[in-house]
């Protein structure tokens, strides 16, 4: 792949397409699944092992799908600048829909879609997941951007048997489908078409056998002959002969002469969402099985294209284009979802992972600090920062309100014991007083934790280095010769100069690990 390194970029994707980080017309295929809960909230949410949304990371999407002033500049600009197409379909859309959600949502992804198909390369594909909510709207959308005769298919994903509550089934069908909306921009589109090996139910339609080598086969009707034909067959042994007066010869279609696949339609049921044991599984509610994104990228690329997901929440479709020796660059707005993805690379391909440049995310304390002022998310975004510097593992306390609780754990083994420690963390993004200390005092007595770390976005006062010096040092048993704070305070200054959290272990045990993924050739099957 030369010199080509993956590009991971946190930051809104709009502004990254838009300032030219990515050259026109060099992107072979496009994935995008645009946040869409039409029954609870825009957002991305993040839940804890529980299933419950977690507050602290509510990202980043709860204005931009809503009518408001951003929605409204950008409607003027698209109606103003924008193709005639375009401009006709919003206008007509606002006079349905009013100023309300459904149109803030359809307002901000039109220009995304237009700064997409300007990256899309003439033989590019783009294929957009959504639900049944705003799949119609949405596909206006991509006709009037990329033009009605790029339209391929809407392919209908089931995405498990419904199971839902009584009150999801009252008075209509259960939902149990997503839908993909898959566009080409030109005429020339990339294409392997995606097979599947025979069913069982197929296959036990060749269910007679002459037990002469050939194997089992059916009985096929032959409709139309030629005399050629009819005494090659008849030769060849394979002639069935009509068993009523008048009726058809029929032959024998042998099982092994046929590819042993049927090509994939556009309805897939043999794909199921991801359970909740699953391994992959990375907590994000939205997030979708490796398999159907293997699938996508293997029908609309080839080895060494690059595939781009703007809205790349834990990173499944960068984790597929990796396995399958694509090349990625992946967008999402939330710190979280880059500190996950960025761990999900390294747990699931360890040294067999190829170089990634990793792009607006925070490279000073004044970065850091800039992060955490730049709005109500601000103060989780410059927590998750910390967690993922630190290389800490993050919690989702339901008790944390405005930047409180815990923040961060790392387990450590310092003697062999086989217990493992905790050292607790936690973020502060503003003002900090002396009661901090105390609260992270009561926090490790409840978690029994060994260690704790505040880390502070401005300096701490003098009483607050007083009180975490006077909690004195832990030493352990293999290393007691060299012991630590109990309590120690790193500030963003420090942080960003190289400073961590002193501790001393035999083994880490930080971060649940994904499955060390396979290798192409190892992993190669038929979708």
């Amino acid at each position: 792949m030369g010199d080509w390194k993956n590009q991971l970029y946190f930051g809104d994707n709009l502004g990254i397409l838009r300032a030219g980080h990515i050259p026109p017309e060099s992107i072979d295929l496009i994935y995008l699944d645009p946040p869409f809960n039409s029954n609870a909230t825009y957002n991305v949410l993040y839940r804890d092992k529980g299933g419950a949304p977690s507050a602290s990371q509510i990202v980043a999407f709860d204005d931009t799908w809503k009518w408001g002033e951003e929605s409204e500049s950008e409607y003027r600009r698209l109606v103003e600048e924008g193709t005639p197409e375009l401009a006709s379909l919003l206008q007509a859309l606002r006079q349905f829909l009013g100023q309300g959600d459904m149109m803030a949502y359809i307002t901000m992804m039109a220009p995304r879609l237009v700064e997409l198909r300007r990256v899309l390369k003439p033989t590019g594909s783009i294929w957009l997941h959504c639900d049944p909510t705003a799949s119609h709207y949405l596909k206006l959308l991509m006709d009037a951007v990329f033009g009605p005769a790029q339209f391929r298919n809407e392919i209908s994903w089931r995405r498990t048997p419904f199971s839902g509550s009584s009150k999801a089934r009252a008075m209509q069908f259960p939902r149990s489908h997503d839908s993909l909306l898959f566009y080409s921009r030109g005429v020339g589109w990339t294409w392997n078409q995606p097979v599947k090996p025979y069913s069982e139910d197929y296959r036990a339609r060749f269910r007679f056998d002459d037990n002469d080598g050939r194997g089992p086969y059916r009985k096929s009707l032959l409709a139309t002959y030629s005399q050629e034909t009819f005494d090659r067959l008849k030769e060849d042994g394979r002639l069935v002969a009509p068993v009523h007066p008048g009726a058809k010869w029929s032959y024998k279609q042998y099982l092994s002469e046929s590819s042993g696949t049927t090509q994939i339609d556009d309805i897939w049921t043999d794909i199921n969402a991801i359970n909740p044991v699953a391994k992959e599984r990375r907590g994000y509610p939205t997030q979708k099985p490796e398999a159907l994104l293997e699938r996508i990228i293997r029908a609309s690329s080839n080895e060494g294209d690059i595939v781009l997901d703007p809205f790349c929440g834990c990173g499944t479709a960068v984790i597929a284009a990796e396995r399958l020796e694509r090349k990625w660059i992946g967008i999402d707005v939330a710190y979280m979802a880059i500190s996950l993805i960025k761990k999900r690379l390294d747990d699931s391909f360890g040294l067999k992972r190829r170089e990634y440049v990793e792009e607006g995310t925070p490279k000073t304390a004044e970065d850091a600090i800039a992060l955490a002022e730049s709005g109500p998310h601000g103060r989780y975004q410059f927590q998750w920062c910390v967690i993922d510097r630190l290389s800490a593992q993050p919690v989702n306390d339901r008790r944390k309100g405005a930047d409180r609780g815990v923040d961060g754990l790392i387990s450590f083994f310092d003697d062999t014991s086989g217990v493992a420690k905790r050292i607790l963390i936690q973020v502060k993004s503003g003002a900090v007083h002396r009661d901090a200390i105390a609260t992270l005092k009561g926090d490790m007595k409840t978690h029994h934790a060994t260690l704790g770390v505040l880390v502070t976005a401005q300096p701490p006062t003098k009483p607050m280095e007083q009180d975490a010096i006077s909690e004195g040092f832990y030493a352990s048993k293999v290393f007691g010769s060299k012991p630590v704070r109990s309590i120690q305070i790193i500030t963003a200054a420090d942080l960003f100069a190289g400073k961590t959290v002193e501790y001393y272990k035999l083994d880490s045990a930080t971060f649940k690990k994904a499955p060390l993924a396979k290798t192409k050739q190892e992993e190669d099957r038929l979708l």
